[in-house]
């Protein structure tokens, strides 16, 4: 993994006021992980609130996120004794999982602080990738620059690692979007597919609204009992679901998860991405086959759907 970071050089003549207000930087990562992988982590707002912070004496509280063009993310940084920072993202461009384009801007107390043109770049197959960002700012504060060195390059080392424990699965299923969600969002039918070929669900409680859960036990073919519990986070109907994924009721944390639903002349792409809480939770999901027990979970869902 690399960083390389630099800055255009001012035109001569320009005064030295205004050369400290304009500035391109760019930064450049490579990562261990495949192109659709680093797209979500980039792009989805479940993975994005994970890297987000670029230390942990930060915190970055999201009040809107809306992954789509023309759509707007909010966030607030916060550090304590400091004023809080007020980041508006809206995304201009979306070409997964190659290129986005997003304008930024930065505001503290009521009082902006810059605006800039981010550009990201993704290339590569297999299972390594490069990420290209540029950043075009315009700044009236001349200490800006600075910041946006420090804050990005600390934000894309953890894009990186968020990238490498993060799976991604995704099918079309041939049907319309509402009836994906309809069979995905109800607590009667979902413990009827989810799982893959020959697990079934016994649910203990569920409750699939916003700040609601469900508890049930995965029960393998051999009788094995896993239980499980998924905390719902984000409800965003007929778009998208973002959850924690617990080992048994209020067990510990082993993956953040989203799902998305994208409409395809009539039918549904459906992403379900996972970033699991470490490294090695990740290479042990691999290890067991996760990527195709997902896929049969998907295939499932496809199956109930048309027989219905």
């Amino acid at each position: 993994m690399r960083q390389d970071v630099s800055s255009s050089p001012a035109a001569p003549g320009v005064p030295d006021d205004r050369k400290n207000r304009f500035a391109t930087l760019t930064f450049e990562r490579d990562v261990a992980a495949p192109a659709l992988a680093l797209w979500e982590a980039w792009t989805a707002p479940a993975a994005r609130a994970i890297w987000a912070s670029p230390s942990p004496s930060v915190t970055v509280e999201f009040l809107e996120a809306d992954t789509r063009i023309g759509g707007r993310e909010i966030s607030l940084c916060k550090v304590a004794g400091q004023p809080d920072i007020r980041c508006e993202c809206g995304w201009l461009e979306l070409q997964p999982p190659l290129r986005s384009v997003n304008y930024e801007v930065i505001s503290s107390d009521g009082v902006h602080k810059s605006a800039a043109l981010v550009t990201a770049d993704i290339s590569g197959t297999g299972e390594r990738c490069r990420l290209m960002v540029t950043v075009q700012l315009s700044t009236p504060a001349g200490d800006m620059e600075t910041g946006y060195r420090q804050g990005f390059g600390a934000g894309l080392g953890n894009l990186a690692g968020v990238a490498e424990r993060t799976m991604v699965l995704q099918r079309v299923i041939y049907a319309a979007r509402s009836r994906v969600w309809n069979a995905w969002m109800n607590s009667r039918t979902l413990p009827q597919w989810w799982g893959p070929e020959g697990f079934s669900c016994r649910t203990k409680r569920i409750d699939l609204r916003e700040g609601g859960e469900w508890v049930f036990d995965m029960i393998a073919p051999d009788g094995t009992v896993y239980p499980n519990h998924h905390v719902y986070k984000e409800v965003r109907h007929e778009e998208r679901i973002g959850y924690a994924l617990h080992w048994g009721e209020n067990g510990p944390k082993h993956a953040d998860a989203w799902a998305s639903f994208e409409e395809q002349d009539g039918a549904t792409m459906v992403t379900l991405g996972m970033v699991f809480s470490t490294a090695a939770e990740f290479q042990e999901a691999k290890g067991f086959g996760a990527v195709e027990l997902g896929l049969q979970t998907l295939g499932k869902l496809e199956r109930f759907i048309s027989s219905r």
